[in-house]
């Protein structure tokens, strides 16, 4: 044979052989090939599923030739390196389809006479299971704990069959309400929520195939908060205090109602030992209370939620006073009229007052001291007087108790009045 009609030959061999279409319709995602040594390329089609159980892959093979076809579909099989009958149909169709495939390359050769068209496309079959639990919870955190299994994609260079892992990019997320908490397969929460709350991990890939699963974090954890009803007024003055804490465990609670600010204030300057700034304590879960005198008072509610293992605490002070009264009158307990310009006189203090009243008796009933005015000032602002200097008609008392009877009108138009023991110490 001469050397030219060779190669038409070869020529009219080849191009009778031409290019079918294989496609994808429903695949979710698409790559290609990227064979080491193989030169030509095939379409990767891939197919989310839910499981590994049953293959959803489907393809579709079309063509242009007229008549009555052959359409031959094999499968290539990794353990012979060579494709392997899979299924046939002869039809006046134009279109092929195979479904419900496995993973693999499919090859379709469409027949009509001495023509043949022949195309190739691999199948995934694409699926992650997802799992999730919390461990570790305490008062502080807990931890999200993620796992997935996912299919492992590959494919085989078909001049060699050689091995080749499809990259699949591979990406995790944390949220919670639809808000990204973290983007680590096990991820530590601090400052836990005080409700039970869903957590979805999501693993999604590069195919655009995403799958979910939900763990519920049971809370152990409170937040203390309340209100108070009035936060003003005279005394006697009745407070309700509404508990709004958060998965607190009822009958756990703890009020801690203060002494006035002024008085802890004054207590504190010259003393040795800590002075007990609690008025009194609370265990109900939304307690009232009625301060009998006047002053600023602070408000602490320690919340806890009890569980098995755990007993979790959250403290909330009211950041404003309970302010009690608009008119004030505070008398010492003790001063010593002994002339070392320490606590020499009797001194009363008093706020938002007009006149004021002040009598003293010895312990037999006997009044030994007399102190008046009607026009005293104090309004808005603290004041004091000195009403006694320790002295009964010029000369010194007698140590001892004397009691006092305190009066005055204030200018918010109410009338006050206090009274008690009062102790002069004459020694140095």
């Amino acid at each position: 044979m001469k050397k030219g009609l060779y190669f038409s030959l070869i020529f009219i061999l080849f191009s009778n052989i031409l290019q079918a279409q294989i496609t994808a319709p429903d695949a979710d995602g698409s790559d290609e090939t990227q064979y080491p040594v193989f030169s030509e390329t095939d379409d990767i089609y891939i197919f989310c599923t839910a499981d590994s159980t049953f293959g959803i892959g489907a393809l579709t093979v079309s063509t242009e030739l007229e008549g009555t076809k052959t359409f031959l579909w094999e499968k290539y099989n990794k353990e012979s390196a060579d494709f392997e009958y899979f299924s046939q149909e002869s039809m006046d169709g134009y279109v092929s389809q195979i479904s419900n495939l496995a993973d693999g390359c499919y090859r379709a050769t469409v027949t009509q006479g001495e023509t043949s068209e022949v195309d190739r496309a691999w199948v995934f079959n694409n699926w992650t299971v997802v799992s999730g639990y919390t461990s570790d919870s305490n008062c502080e955190l807990f931890i999200l704990n993620g796992e997935f299994e996912t299919a492992e994609l590959l494919y085989y260079d078909l001049s060699d069959n050689a091995e080749i892992q499809l990259s699949k990019e591979i990406e995790m997320e944390w949220q919670q309400d639809g808000d990204a908490v973290s983007s680590l397969l096990v991820a530590t929460i601090y400052d836990p929520p005080t409700e039970d709350t869903n957590y979805t991990l999501t693993v999604s890939d590069k195919f655009g195939c995403t799958t979910s699963a939900t763990v519920t974090y049971e809370s152990i954890v409170t937040e203390a908060e309340f209100t108070a009803n009035p936060t003003s007024g005279e005394a006697p003055l009745t407070v309700t205090f509404t508990n709004t804490s958060e998965n607190g465990t009822s009958g756990y609670y703890e009020w801690f109602l203060y002494r006035d600010i002024y008085e802890i204030t004054d207590e504190s300057e010259d003393a040795i030992e800590p002075v007990d700034s609690i008025l009194i304590m609370e265990y109900d879960d939304s307690p009232v209370y009625t301060y009998e005198y006047t002053g600023s008072y602070k408000v602490k509610l320690v919340s806890k939620n009890v569980s098995e293992f755990y007993t979790c605490t959250d403290t909330f002070i009211m950041e404003d006073y309970i302010e009690v009264d608009s008119s004030v009158i505070v008398v010492p307990n003790v001063f010593t009229p002994n002339g070392d310009g320490v606590n020499d006189q009797l001194i009363v203090k008093f706020e938002s007052l007009e006149s004021l009243e002040i009598n003293i008796y010895n312990r037999w009933g006997k009044r030994v001291h007399h102190w008046k005015s009607g026009d005293v000032e104090g309004f808005e602002e603290t004041w004091s007087e000195t009403v006694w200097d320790g002295k009964i008609g010029g000369s010194y008392a007698s140590p001892g108790v004397y009691y006092y009877d305190v009066r005055g009108y204030g200018r918010d138009g109410i009338k006050r009045s206090k009274h008690g023991f009062i102790h002069l110490f004459r020694g140095k």
